[in-house]
């Protein structure tokens, strides 16, 4: 094992506060009294009541925790099916093309996607709103979904799909009763993983946005043109907040379910 040096502790000190110190600064000026947030003027929590005031700051959160949902949800499910075709199917024709789509939007500049969406919905007539955004950041979130997914389909053991057919299960009991809750972290990481790309996204959501449907980050990145107000501080800590206990959660289950794992291979071993 080694050691830790004080080269090692100095870019690890260094590498952590270049990342989490600008948070831990917004935090601490959220709850600023003064109206200027480089000016400290004693604690305050006026902000947040302030914030709980703000009907557009309220109905663009409201916007994007739907997209954010709803993206993620149809993401997850469309980006397990995708992986389960590319690992579990054998060679078919057009297998090299569907992948290439599938993952074409990991290399794809954000600008591209955006346009090319705005340009189809232009194009059949659909108007931008809710369900636009939720059409594009399902697009591009389901391809992170499905390398994820990938990910644990490759490693999984075949045998216990054969064993599960061969007791009489159909193929689509076989997947909800043994594939699915062994891939369950996985699922439930991809479907997170697509959550927080649809929650912080502003290039796509900003070509895809309608006048009636403002996300939080094209509300926050227009306020901020008129200069850093303290409610967006107060705002930006909420958010820390909900993402830092999902995480958390999410670490939670997923170690729970791998102990649960553990568990049952072991008694089965046993047995």
């Amino acid at each position: 094992m080694k050691r830790f040096t004080w080269f090692n502790v100095t870019a690890l000190t260094l590498g952590f506060a270049f990342l989490y110190l600008p948070m831990v600064i917004l935090v601490i000026y959220s709850f600023n009294e003064s109206k200027l947030v480089t000016v400290w003027a004693g604690f305050s929590t006026k902000w947040y009541g302030e914030l709980l005031q703000n009907e557009a700051f309220l109905n663009a959160a409201w916007v994007t925790i739907k997209v954010a949902v709803f993206s993620s949800t149809l993401a997850t499910v469309l980006g397990t099916m995708a992986a389960y075709v590319l690992v579990r199917a054998n060679r078919f024709k057009g297998r090299t093309l569907f992948s290439g789509m599938i993952y074409a939007p990991l290399v794809m500049p954000e600008v591209i996607t955006g346009l090319s969406l705005l340009l189809l919905f232009i194009g059949i007539g659909l108007d931008r709103g809710v369900l636009t955004i939720v059409l594009a950041h399902t697009t591009f979130a389901m391809c992170y979904v499905s390398v994820v997914v990938s990910s644990r389909l490759v490693s999984f053991d075949r045998s216990l799909e054969e064993a599960a057919l061969d007791l009489g299960c159909s193929p689509w009991q076989a997947f909800r009763l043994v594939t699915l809750p062994i891939i369950a972290p996985a699922v439930i990481s991809g479907w997170l993983l697509a959550f927080t790309l649809s929650l912080d996204d502003l290039v796509i959501a900003s070509f895809t946005a309608g006048p009636s449907a403002t996300t939080l980050p094209i509300k926050i990145f227009s306020a901020v043109r008129l200069g850093v107000s303290p409610e967006i501080n107060a705002l930006s800590t909420i958010m820390i907040a909900i993402v830092t206990v999902g995480v958390i959660s999410a670490s939670l289950i997923s170690k729970q379910a791998s102990l649960k794992q553990q568990r049952d291979e072991q008694a089965a071993a046993r047995g």
